[in-house]
């Protein structure tokens, strides 16, 4: 299928020392107590950490069947207007002092670049979508296909 996209924005492979550090520094707390109890500590921070970060690093962007689906947001391709590629530096603007707070925002600052797509739906108060992605290229042309596929198939209707 034309315009297919997927991408999951998974942390960075040091993050996952986080969820060690945090068993760690719970088990010295409760070490205080008992060794069962640091035990415990350690198990629950290290399972507790890794959950909290799967869950944030398990942001996905799709477009599928006419659609973009970025996060919790799932919106038609006919709906957005131009996508812009962002670089490292204009992804940092565009996240910081351009950002206007209207905007749907799936951002994730371990990834450097990013794709700033225009939402052209008048009902709609958001101006535009913000998309955290390592191919912004890529994205942006699966959009363009996904918008050239939908009009194709309503001209043939």
């Amino acid at each position: 299928m034309e315009g297919m996209y997927e991408e999951r924005l998974t942390v960075p492979r040091s993050w996952w020392l986080l969820p060690v550090a945090l068993g760690l520094s719970l088990a010295l707390i409760l070490l205080r107590f008992s060794g069962v109890g640091a035990l415990v500590g350690l198990v629950v921070g290290v399972v507790a950490g890794a959950a909290a970060l799967s869950s944030y690093g398990s942001a996905r962007i799709r477009v599928v069947q006419g659609s973009l689906v970025a996060g919790p947001a799932r919106i038609p391709v006919s709906a957005l207007g131009a996508a812009e590629v962002l670089n490292p530096k204009e992804a940092v603007a565009w996240r910081s002092v351009k950002a206007d707070p209207r905007a749907f925002m799936l951002l994730r600052s371990y990834v450097p670049t990013a794709l700033k797509v225009e939402v052209t739906d008048p009902a709609d108060p958001t101006p535009y979508l913000y998309l955290s992605t390592r191919s912004p290229q890529k994205l942006a042309d699966a959009l363009a296909g996904a918008a050239a596929s939908a009009r194709g198939a309503e001209r043939s209707r």
